[in-house]
């Protein structure tokens, strides 16, 4: 087992949380992160991951990728990178299962209506929502709103991407409750939980596309990132049909991304000299990504799976209706907001912009099904698309 390296974040020397807890309201005999890590998994927010769009909106097949099932994978990776270079396995983990719980019903679709009809109150961001999530709406305990997670995994769930020069107004009310440090780089742990996000959803997105038939197999076998793989697979299984050999290729691209996310890291922090936490976020750059050439391979990848994937015209013909969901539901309820529940109606703001913010909250917990159907109540019927 490796050793906790110096520069790990140590839940023993946590800068603590928004709230204070005695020792007496621990259950059980867990670190820090060990407790974020499991209010996280019991909370409101993940489950609702279940019902929430990954690529494909809500999906007929019982196979598909889901919110929940890609944010297991993502910590199942993350947990794996941070084990090989000495990181904190349960910080890692609760900022994998937690880094998708402020996205809207529908995904990236559902997110960019969600923008746009709040253009006039400042926008909507998933990362920062994610924020409000844990933070405000998301209140299961007696005495503080939100989960009163560690500042180590707000930090991690703020910054994962890097360093924030302009937040904006979710994300900046997060820093004013809790100073979240946002000019400076995060965790390496956090840094892990970004780059498991992107081998993730760099390789269960094939299985996906090629399940519903809008990936060409051939036409992604040819492709540089994962053409040299396919040929190792084929070398050692000559004799078993292509289709049984798919879920094996998606095995060795994400041990073989793994592998060099290991190897990068270690190399970058060595470089860099790091042998403190605070060595880490004064970096001035990652440390915990892709090697340069890996990177590049990764970065072409991408362009193909949007180009054939993600912007594939039954993917844009679904986006479409599921945009038009949401924006609908949206002027609706800012239109007249007697149509909200009766727990959001009770607690709904008099003034501008706060009014329209806490119709985008509710809007932006719902689920692709429960959307759908306030739709139809709230607006009328919608024709969805085969695959809805």
């Amino acid at each position: 087992m490796t050793p906790r390296a110096p520069y790990a974040s140590d839940p023993a020397l946590s800068r603590g949380r928004q709230y204070f807890e005695t020792i007496g309201e621990t259950r059980g005999p867990r670190t820090a992160f060990q407790r974020d890590r499991d209010r996280v998994i019991h909370s409101t927010g993940f489950r609702r991951l279940r019902h929430k769009t990954q690529v494909f909106v809500a999906p007929d097949g019982d196979h598909f990728r889901v919110r929940l099932t890609h944010s297991i994978e993502v910590a199942q990776i993350g947990r794996t990178i941070a084990r090989a270079v000495g990181l904190d396995e349960d910080l890692t983990e609760a900022l994998c299962l937690a880094h998708d719980i402020g996205h809207p019903p529908f995904g990236h679709a559902g997110e960019y209506a969600l923008k746009v009809a709040m253009a006039d109150a400042g926008g909507f961001d998933h990362n920062a929502q994610t924020l409000r999530m844990v933070m405000l709406l998301d209140a299961p305990y007696p005495r503080w709103p939100g989960l009163n997670l560690s500042w180590e995994v707000l930090e991690g769930l703020a910054k994962h991407n890097g360093p924030v020069a302009s937040p904006g107004w979710a994300l900046a009310g997060a820093d004013a409750a809790l100073s979240l440090d946002l000019t400076r780089w995060p965790s390496l742990e956090a840094q892990v939980a970004a780059v498991a996000d992107d081998i993730a959803y760099d390789n269960h997105d094939i299985d996906d596309g090629i399940r519903a038939g809008l990936l060409d197999r051939e036409t992604l076998l040819a492709q540089p990132f994962v053409k040299k793989r396919w040929e190792a697979v084929k070398r050692r299984y000559p004799d078993v049909a292509d289709t049984r050999l798919m879920p094996e290729l998606i095995r060795q691209q994400i041990g073989a991304m793994v592998n060099d996310v290991i190897a990068a890291t270690r190399e970058r922090v060595r470089e860099e000299g790091a042998r403190s936490i605070e060595d880490i976020r004064g970096a001035g750059r990652a440390l915990a990504c892709f090697s340069d050439a890996m990177g590049a391979e990764e970065r072409a990848f991408k362009r193909f799976m949007y180009a054939e994937l993600y912007h594939h015209p039954r993917q844009t013909e679904v986006a479409s209706v599921a945009q038009g969901i949401v924006a609908a539901l949206a002027a609706a309820y800012r239109a007249d907001p007697e149509r909200l529940p009766g727990e959001w109606r009770a607690t709904l703001p008099e003034a501008e912009p706060q009014r329209s913010r806490h119709i985008a909250d509710f809007i932006a917990g719902m689920t692709d099904r429960y959307a759908i159907a306030r739709y139809r109540e709230v607006v009328g019927p919608v024709d969805l698309p085969e695959g809805f």
